[in-house]
């Protein structure tokens, strides 16, 4: 006799399950939130799961054979970039992001570039009606014959579209909506979405499908469902930006075809999405000239440099309690560096209010903008603009000494580009053979770099 099905009481948000109701204890530890546990079923309904990987031998990795893969283009410059130079046959792209944000936009102007060289292209709109997809289409001049769209949440019904069509590309909108039958909860439940990211992957493998989908995300800014969905998929993409600004910012945090570290540049337009070739001089349009606090900076993402405005404001405390607010950067990162501007520059920060901000809404993750920080932090307290044609390059240590960055030559050309004229650089940097496409000031530490730039 076979043991009988019990069910489980599943979180659904972090995934964690036991045979016994209650809240989750993971999410209180984490979080402090109170999640109520709610059941399923512990094993999908017998013939749930269909299809599969084809049954082989183990083999020697020598006799594995290479399939030259030839990526397709989805017409997205900026798109192709991030996935690492077009699409990949058979890969399984999750791309989250706030509500509003342009996800759908953006696939559906690359669902127009991959109907037109690859078609059939199937978009799966578990969200809106084919009339209203329809309306944006229309909107943004898409209007491809090799485009497909059907509005249905029944993934069954999809994977049987999917094996009478046999698309090329296939595009869920979004992974939370669709559902299977044959499980119990409802659409956009940890079983859910795991089940069907589990169903999707094997369609896309199986047939060589290459398979968008769209994920929500949670008020954390993380996306919903559980984190075996990410570990699923070859590709996560994330759409950032305000909603209210109109530049949007593509991320891959996971990419097993390419590289993480580059991102696409959008702008919003009437009609869709537009690639943004010069990103920094989208950043420093409306940079200020001759103003204390504000500072440019040289920030790598990828392969790409991007010139960034940093801003800081220091004012004496009103309340006797310093604060700290910073934008764009690490909080900690930040006050680190205002600590040693204190301790080897002997301003007394510590009794000032210090407002640190990338304009612009940009963002930036390296340490190669500590000088850029430093230098516009005192800026500030000594009420004296640093030059607007300089741009500043440089890691900041604990001791003020200034450390050498990557990528120094591409970072400078950059600038030059945007009509600089002179670079503030790590003196350890200006070795014999480096050619900037500027003058260079090499500094050693934030004395020289703030005797340089503020007299």
């Amino acid at each position: 006799m076979s043991p009988r099905e019990r069910n489980v009481y599943r979180c659904q948000q972090c995934g964690f399950a036991t045979p016994k109701p209650g809240t989750c204890p993971d999410c209180k530890r984490t979080t402090g939130e109170l999640v109520v546990l709610v059941e399923e079923r512990a094993t999908p309904a017998a013939g749930a799961r269909r299809g599969g990987p084809p049954s082989s031998r183990p083999r020697p990795i020598a006799d594995v054979a290479m399939d030259d893969t030839v990526r397709r283009r989805t017409g997205i410059g900026e798109l192709d970039r991030v996935l690492g130079g077009g699409v990949v046959p058979g890969s399984l792209v999750l791309i989250g992001g706030d509500p509003g944000i342009g996800k759908s936009t953006l696939l559906l102007q690359a669902a127009r570039a991959l109907a037109e060289a690859a078609p059939p292209v199937l978009y799966v709109s578990a969200e809106e009606s084919a009339a209203q997809v329809k309306l944006r289409a229309e909107r943004m001049g898409v209007a491809a014959d090799g485009l497909l769209l059907w509005s249905e949440g029944d993934l069954s019904a999809v994977q049987a579209a999917v094996d009478d069509l046999k698309p090329r590309t296939l595009i869920i909108d979004s992974i939370q909506t669709v559902f299977l039958p044959d499980l119990e909860s409802a659409p956009g439940s940890v079983a859910q979405v795991r089940e069907c990211g589990a169903r999707l992957m094997t369609l896309a493998k199986g047939s060589g499908v290459s398979t968008f989908l769209v994920g929500h995300v949670t008020k954390e800014g993380a996306i919903a469902g559980p984190r075996v969905l990410e570990h699923l998929v070859d590709t996560v993409l994330y759409f950032e930006g305000e909603r209210h600004q109109a530049y949007r910012v593509l991320r891959a945090v996971k990419n097993r075809f390419g590289s993480t570290n580059e991102i696409g540049v959008f702008q919003m337009a009437d009609r869709g999405l537009i690639e943004v070739a010069n990103p920094s001089g989208l950043f420093l349009a409306e940079r200020p000239h001759d103003v204390p606090g504000s500072v440019i900076v040289s920030s790598l993402e990828g392969t790409r440099p991007l010139l960034l405005e940093l801003q800081a404001l220091v004012s004496p405390a009103p309340f006797g309690t310093p604060r700290r607010t910073v934008l764009g950067i690490d909080y900690n990162r930040a006050c680190l560096l205002l600590a040693v501007l204190e301790k080897r520059a002997g301003m007394p920060l510590g009794s000032q209010d210090v407002f640190v901000n990338v304009a612009g809404g940009g963002r930036v993750t390296e340490p190669a903008a500590d000088l850029g920080v430093v230098i516009a932090a005192a800026s500030s307290y000594m009420d004296r603009p640093a030059r607007g044609d300089v741009v500043v390059i440089g890691e900041v240590g604990l001791t003020g000494e200034i450390r050498a960055v990557t990528a120094l030559e591409a970072r400078v050309k950059e600038a030059a580009a945007l009509g600089f004229r002179e670079a503030v650089v790590p003196k350890s940097n200006l070795t014999e053979g480096v050619r900037p496409a500027l003058p260079t000031l090499g500094v050693s530490t934030i004395h020289e770099a703030i005797d340089a730039l503020l007299g």
